[in-house]
């Protein structure tokens, strides 16, 4: 446990349902110095790989260490500190032609661009292959060395286009026929993608035109955007191939960015038995906004803020309980904002044996409702937790959401990256009970500079999550009531 003083050291990179007892409110009172203090302008909105990601990470890492917990990343070369590092890319570069028999046919570079999700593709000369709206997927043998030429339709097609590109088309070349523009895709496409360092570089690569540019390209052949929808529309409509050849080149740029997740452990009497898993992600978006608004930073008080306060008095009420059966792992988790990346490199490199996790407890956007709300389950039915949530429910005298509504943002946090892992991970919170009342939430400060700690900001929801993940994790780390662990 010592060697963390070591670490943080280096480390530089509404109104309540029922009346909040004493204990409830010097809880409350616990959770709001948290997020007070993370969700402060001097953490400059827990960018990852920022100052704001090493303040962040000294503050979580001092009061794990001062409430008794101890490392978790069970790698004597780091300490308390997984490493994960990241690659942002954006559009570098984009180079279309068409050509007709051999002959070069003109348009203009403001007509189409390309882009790929690797560092750089490059197909020359292929045959065009019009695929209509994509309703009717062609074979394989079809789509072999030929771009699909797809109809937008005013809708975004990405699905559309990755099976096409999974089905074997070399690329694929989307008409913007409706009304999304080639400025509203280049827009969305420019910004920064991010992804983990160890992933495989991906080479797909996706062109848009727009209508006037193909329409301009087709001069002369007979055809236009018109006609191809009219066939498009067809019911007996079968991909036809287009006297078309195009050459597509696009690149990126990488910037690496070197982050980190944060895991301390209780230890248990029966690690053999398996283990139990508390996450909440740690980082937010840094400044957010440009001048001349008043206020540029994205501090991230609700989401997520809140959830690492949840966590971390979570572990102080479990640290002085007697010793459990099953260690019990704390998981803060970096990149969660740009695609649940930390809970992915977690996954992909776990401490411990991803099967020995017989459960998992993500805690994401917390301060949103009143003491006494009942608790809603994102993942409801995905997992083998069920019934053991009930349990406690019941022993507890708590109310659980009927139906599995809240199960709509299942993939928008980190426990969908450990379902797809097949750990048993669920998201148990009075906030996500009221849905009409997050979504105001998301309406109004989600993702924005006014996600800050507001005069009345809503603890007591809060504070009966912390008390409920308590007695969860005392349940599913009890090797008796719970068995079953894989060794």
């Amino acid at each position: 446990m010592l060697r963390l003083a070591a670490a943080l050291a280096l480390f530089t990179p509404v109104a309540s349902l029922a009346k909040p007892s004493k204990a409830d409110l010097a809880l409350q009172a616990q959770l709001l110095t948290h997020i007070k203090e993370l969700a402060s302008d001097a953490y400059e909105g827990r960018e990852p790989g920022t100052e704001g990601e090493a303040k962040t990470l000294r503050y979580i890492g001092k009061q794990w260490f001062d409430l008794g917990l101890e490392s978790g990343t069970n790698d004597p070369g780091h300490s308390w500190f997984a490493p994960v590092t990241l690659v942002a890319r954006e559009p570098d570069g984009s180079r279309v032609a068409f050509s007709r028999k051999g002959r070069r046919v003109h348009i203009a570079p403001v007509a189409v661009q390309a882009f790929t999700s690797g560092k750089r593709s490059l197909i020359e000369n292929a045959p065009v292959l019009f695929v209509g709206s994509g309703k009717t997927m062609p074979n394989r043998a079809e789509l072999a060395g030929r771009v699909a030429l797809l109809l937008d339709g005013g809708l975004d097609g990405s699905d559309r286009q990755s099976a096409l590109l999974r089905a074997g088309a070399s690329a694929v070349l989307t008409v913007l026929d409706g009304e999304r523009s080639l400025d509203n895709v280049t827009a969305r496409r420019g910004r920064s993608g991010y992804a983990l360092a160890s992933d495989d570089l991906g080479g797909d690569l996706e062109a848009f035109i727009s209508r006037e540019g193909l329409d301009g390209v087709l001069a002369g052949t007979g055809q236009n955007v018109a006609s191809l929808q009219t066939m498009a529309q067809a019911a007996d409509f079968a991909a036809k191939p287009v006297d078309l050849a195009v050459s597509l080149e696009a690149s990126t740029r990488e910037t690496r960015i070197n982050t980190h997740n944060l895991i301390g452990k209780l230890p248990g009497k029966r690690p053999e038995s398996g283990a139990v898993l508390l996450l909440s992600h740690w980082d937010h978006f840094g400044q957010c906004a440009e001048p001349p608004a008043e206020h540029l930073i994205c501090n991230g008080a609700i989401d997520n803020a809140s959830g690492i306060g949840v966590l971390t008095e979570a572990a102080r009420r479990l640290r002085g309980v007697q010793q459990l059966d099953r260690d019990v792992y704390f998981l803060a988790t970096t990149g969660e904002e740009l695609g649940l990346l930390g809970a992915h490199a977690f996954a992909e490199n776990p401490p411990i044996p991803l099967k020995q996790i017989v459960a998992a407890f993500n805690i994401d956007t917390v301060a949103i409702s009143p003491a006494g709300s009942p608790f809603a389950v994102i993942g409801k039915g995905m997992t083998p937790l069920d019934a053991g949530i009930a349990a406690v429910a019941k022993a507890q005298k708590k109310k659980l959401v009927e139906g599995d509504a809240a199960n709509a943002y299942v993939r928008r946090q980190d426990g969908w990256a450990l379902l797809k892992h097949d750990v048993p991970t669920v998201l148990v919170s009075t906030a996500w009970s009221d849905l009409a009342r997050m979504e105001r939430f998301m309406d109004k400060d989600y993702h924005r500079p006014t996600d800050v700690v507001k005069p009345g900001i809503e603890l007591g929801g809060a504070a009966d999550d912390v008390n409920f993940l308590v007695a969860l994790t005392r349940h599913f780390a009890d090797a008796k009531k719970v068995p079953g662990a894989a060794k």
